[in-house]
């Protein structure tokens, strides 16, 4: 009798916890949708083209993307093939963009040539333009040596 007794307290304040997970989940999503910003940290961003050529995610592969992350400074990835993270400098008053400390899973894959140049491109990159949706890598006034597309995850 007593081992019941405590299994339904158990699962009583099991099912509580759930529930206050649930809620704090529920607003806090709430609280994002209305505090997005037009800044490019936070965001998933697919890249769509690298060094002026159109890039396409075969089928079933993992598209080619990074986030910036407000914490720390960093940013991760994937870069085709295998995982990126390191760190960047971001002045977005002057739309300044760096990015250093890159580095990867060493997993070998078939095709390494497109991660391979996502990887210097990251390297070489100082400043970056927003319009709308998309987010251009560029050095110098260069035309860009990048462009993402964000995702917006449901």
């Amino acid at each position: 009798m007593k081992a019941l007794s405590i299994y339904l307290t158990l699962m009583v304040l099991m099912s509580m916890s759930c529930k206050s997970h649930q809620n704090t989940i529920g607003n806090s999503s709430k609280t994002k949708e209305t505090t997005m910003d037009d800044g490019i940290t936070e965001k998933y961003w697919k890249l769509i083209e690298l060094n002026g050529q159109s890039v396409e995610t075969r089928e079933n592969r993992k598209e080619i993307h990074m986030i910036l992350k407000d914490r720390d400074s960093l940013v991760t990835g994937f870069g085709g093939c295998n995982s990126l993270s390191g760190t960047y400098a971001l002045n977005k008053a002057q739309s300044r963009l760096n990015f250093s400390g890159i580095r990867a899973t060493l997993m070998a894959c078939e095709d390494m040539e497109t991660e391979q140049r996502f990887h210097a491109m990251l390297l070489k990159i100082d400043n970056y333009t927003l319009k709308k949706d998309t987010l251009s890598l560029n050095r110098a006034r260069m035309a860009p040596l990048a462009k993402f597309k964000v995702v917006y995850l449901k």
